[in-house]
């Protein structure tokens, strides 16, 4: 690729050259590639098809993951949290001991393996949170819990410079890759100072439906705020709030 110069910016495209503007600025490339037709037929490109078809379902399970927890990824900051996402679900499906290659699925792959999961790369939950926590699931109850014992703020939090108040999230969400459908609830604490008294303990209860058929997700993070005159407010468009994957409970009917 080559870097545009001079006042005048294109974009389109003229004979072979493609014009286009970037994260790093405008360029310039030329066209190429094979041609569609061929990708989609010659033999010689079937691991092509096959890779294609896997990748596709990865990031529509991706999209789907994001879309659940919507309300609580909208307070977090990360462009490219998609890119990451997909990248991650591309293993679970490779984990698919049972398709043929091309067909493989991320229900029928390790889901367990997006435990950990950070939404934000640059708010990472264990880098913020150095209070101990646990999850519990109650698959025949429809009912989950996210409980943290009784920590102090200053001493327990990585927090950002200027934050004054946090809270803490949670969310469940079924999940249906193969119908592409989901349910979604979640629970937050209020706003709590960040001071070096005790807080808690708090326990977030989640529910959902009882004996549940779908992929279980549980998700927890915290939100940062500072206050200014009595009003709160997010810390640099969520930039600093954590969001992570901290239980997955795979429906045991799914072809594992």
């Amino acid at each position: 690729m080559a870097r545009q110069k001079g006042i005048i910016k294109l974009k389109g495209t003229i004979g072979d050259i493609s014009f286009y503007k970037s994260k790093d600025g405008y360029l310039a490339r030329e066209k190429g590639g094979v041609d569609g037709d061929r990708i989609k037929n010659d033999p010689a490109f079937a691991r092509t098809r096959e890779n294609g078809s896997e990748f596709g379902r990865a990031g529509k399970a991706g999209k789907l993951i994001r879309t659940a927890i919507r309300p609580l990824l909208l307070q977090t900051r990360d462009s490219k949290v998609a890119s990451r996402l997909t990248q991650l679900l591309m293993k679970v499906i490779q984990s698919d001991a049972d398709s043929a290659r091309g067909y493989r699925t991320v229900e029928g792959g390790d889901l367990e393996l997006i435990q950990g999961f950070d939404f934000n790369a640059d708010g990472r939950l264990q880098a913020t949170l150095y209070a101990p926590y646990g999850v519990t699931i109650d698959r025949a109850a429809g009912t989950a819990t996210v409980d943290l014992e009784k920590f102090v703020p200053t001493d327990s939090l990585a927090y950002p410079q200027g934050a004054t108040h946090m809270k803490l999230v949670a969310a469940i969400a079924e999940v249906d890759f193969e119908a592409d459908e989901f349910t979604f609830n979640s629970n937050s604490t209020a706003e709590v100072e960040i001071t070096d008294v005790s807080q808690g303990p708090y326990n977030l209860a989640l529910n959902f439906s009882a004996n549940s058929e779908e992929n279980l997700m549980v998700v927890f993070g915290i939100d940062f705020y500072q206050s200014v005159n009595g009003e709160l407010y997010a810390m640099k468009n969520g930039g600093y709030n954590c969001l992570a994957v901290v239980a997955i409970d795979q429906f045991a009917g799914a072809d594992v």
